[in-house]
């Protein structure tokens, strides 16, 4: 069923002649004429990155929740509801509120050009100016110096996750230029952490913060050991405490961890009462669906991941290896992504390819181009009509293991759907 809020959203895609169109001007306008609720919220915490924002927001999220502070959190894109995107007070938006503020947003911009990104934050600040919080946590939705959610001038921690090629049409074809609109994020703020990097973006990130004023704190700053497959070991400056092994899958969960552990070091350190003792609970209860997300179906093992750029294909491949799956998969992804270059990571480690059309997403590889793309990479595929066709065959198939990925927007879907 299409709700009010659906229809909204729908027409706010319409509004600007471009999806994505970095530039903070059209946003400032609106913020202004509804009373510039972005000056109006609580303390701050921005994340930017590639890969790992959003499991490194819901980690803080969950340490801040579980030492009894109040949170507003935003993030991008949804799985499912859009809804998901806007957290007030540790509790999802509520459909109410949420139309509400759109409506308003909407009257207020008097159909003026502003893109869909844009607008939906600006009523997503507008709620949180509304209700009081002990913190707001903020993911990019892209880049950072130009992205919406950098119209905020004062953070009280900026975070940096890990950066990899991604949006090159939008960020620069370089990671030194991708690096550098990330770190655009850095402004008016104490403390900045920067999770771990491969060695061309650090020694950038060196390079270019060298100058600055801020207190840094660098992945060599924090280090994690891991024990066993239940625990790991972590450890900053004179602080060592033994934290559960998150709940979430793959070895770079311990690192977009250890960045959360990283910030609630820092909290408590700006006197902010966060007990040591809860951190080891928080990190293991944490969870963030949609990303290496395993899930028991009928007599199968379904993983969903919504993995779409290369250094989400090398995290998803390393755990297919360290845990010997050899997965069937339903694959899709949109067309201004390297689906050769990400299938060919995850060659080695799948077994049979089923290429699917994103539903309703026009800018998305077709079933056919997916199939030649495999054909190049000598791997085995089967092209059926649709989902249903793909599920009787998988449901049939020896294989214990299936793999859904190339796209969040696809496996919000699919989950949505059938699970």
């Amino acid at each position: 069923m299409v709700t009010k809020t659906d229809q909204l959203l729908k027409e706010f895609i319409n509004l600007h002649p471009k999806f994505i169109d970095l530039s903070l001007n059209r946003l400032e306008n609106l913020l202004k004429k509804l009373g510039n609720p972005h000056k109006n919220l609580p303390p701050t915490i921005h994340i930017a990155g590639t890969n790992g924002k959003g499991s490194t927001l819901s980690f803080i999220k969950n340490i801040l929740k579980n030492n009894n502070y109040s949170v507003h959190t935003y993030t991008s894109p949804h799985l499912e509801k859009f809804s998901e995107r806007i957290n007030i007070n540790n509790k999802q938006v509520s459909p109410k509120s949420l139309l509400k503020s759109l409506q308003f947003v909407k009257k207020v911009n008097k159909n003026k050009p502003i893109t869909f990104f844009e607008i939906t934050t600006a009523a997503a600040f507008f709620l949180f100016s509304k209700y009081k919080a002990d913190f707001l946590i903020l993911e990019t939705g892209l880049g950072g110096r130009l992205d919406a959610t950098n119209i905020i001038s004062k953070k009280i921690i900026s975070i940096i996750t890990a950066i990899g090629i991604d949006h090159e049409e939008f960020l620069g074809n370089t990671l030194k230029k991708i690096t550098k609109e990330k770190l655009g994020i850095i402004k008016n703020t104490k403390n900045v952490i920067i999770a771990k990097q491969n060695k061309e973006v650090n020694n950038f990130i060196l390079k270019k913060l060298r100058k600055q004023k801020n207190v840094y704190h660098f992945n060599y700053d924090y280090k994690f050991k891991i024990i066993n497959k239940k625990q790991f070991v972590f450890k900053f400056q004179k602080t060592e405490e033994i934290i559960r092994r998150p709940s979430l899958q793959g070895l770079h969960q311990i690192e977009n961890a250890s960045t959360a552990l990283t910030t609630a070091i820092i909290l408590k350190q700006n006197n902010y009462n966060i007990k040591l003792r809860s951190l080891g609970k928080s990190i293991f209860n944490t969870k963030w669906p949609g990303r290496i997300e395993k899930i028991k179906f009928k007599n199968k093992y379904i993983i969903l991941d919504g993995s779409h750029n290369l250094s989400g294909a090398e995290k998803l491949n390393k755990y297919l290896k360290e845990n010997n799956i050899r997965p069937n998969i339903i694959f899709g992804m949109l067309n201004n992504k390297r689906a050769f270059e990400f299938l060919s990571i995850l060659k080695k480690n799948i077994d049979t390819l089923y290429p699917i059309k994103i539903p309703n997403e026009i800018n998305a590889y077709t079933q056919k181009e997916i199939y030649n793309i495999a054909k190049k990479l000598k791997l085995d595929t089967v092209i059926k009509k649709n989902l249903i066709s793909i599920n009787k065959v998988l449901i049939k198939e020896p294989n214990k293991y299936i793999l859904i990925t190339g796209s969040l927007y696809l496996v919000g879907k699919i989950r949505k759907k059938y699970l």
